[in-house]
């Protein structure tokens, strides 16, 4: 059998995240009836992470086997004819065997979009988290680098994370204002269900000023879900690039 690894940019708005459920419309749903549409073969698409209800992704990798002898473009076509808009092939090409998009990647890049201004935006609100108070920037600068590097990161995972080990190696943690966003840039070999909408929310809890920057190390060592802050909304987050 082949080994077809996709490129799939998506908008979650409108459904239940990546993973097939039984009571939600969810986009591995909506991809694998198109597949199945495609060749006849009911098969699983494999992603390399799950994202949360509500996310987007630029840049989710997942692979599925076919005995189809179809081309690779004429996947990248026939997926793009029959999808809804909100979902989009960007690329598909066979790949070797061993090929797995969740066990073979090596680290995930993430972005997290906030809206910093006065008043809302009638385009923006379905990607990005709007905040009317001005946030410390260089508080929020401060305290996200005191979580780079190899640490457990249990005080950042949703309590229904499954994940059997919360050690996890952030590489990146950039913060960067463009006119009235702020833009969080995260990069690390994996990520705990819910991790980067956790720090987020905590980092604007320093902005707010209701955390020191320097507690955040503190509230790192805790281990506890309920020393740091509040979880971010989903829309202000996107998948970016998934690198192998």
């Amino acid at each position: 059998m082949r080994n077809i690894k996709l490129l799939i940019e998506y908008d979650g708005t409108n459904y239940h995240g990546w993973q097939r459920q039984s009571n939600s419309i969810t986009i591995q749903e909506i991809m694998e009836n198109t597949l199945f549409k495609i060749t006849s073969e009911r098969t699983t698409i494999i992603a390399s992470g799950r994202t949360d209800a509500g996310v987007h992704a630029l840049g989710q990798v997942a692979n599925f086997r076919t005995d189809s002898r179809m081309e690779d473009i004429s996947f990248i076509k026939a997926f793009n004819r029959l999808l809804p808009h909100d979902i989009v092939v960007k690329d598909a090409v066979t790949v070797e065997e061993n090929f797995n998009s969740r066990h073979s990647a090596k680290s995930k890049v993430y972005r997290y979009s906030i809206l910093n201004r006065s008043y809302p935006s009638s385009f923006d609100y379905r990607y990005s988290w709007f905040i009317k108070e001005q946030l410390d920037i260089h508080a929020m600068k401060d305290a996200a680098s005191l979580l780079i590097g190899t640490h457990d990161f249990s005080s950042f995972r949703s309590s229904t994370c499954q994940a059997s080990n919360p050690v996890r190696t952030l590489k990146r943690l950039d913060i960067e204002r463009e006119g009235n966003s702020i833009l969080f840039h995260f990069e690390a070999d994996g990520f705990l269900k819910q991790m980067v909408r956790n720090i987020v929310g905590t980092l604007v809890y320093v902005g707010r000023g209701k955390f020191e920057p320097l507690t955040i190390k503190k509230r790192l060592e805790n281990k506890n879900r309920s020393s740091a802050g509040p979880t971010a909304p989903p829309q202000g987050l996107f998948l970016i690039e998934v690198r192998y």
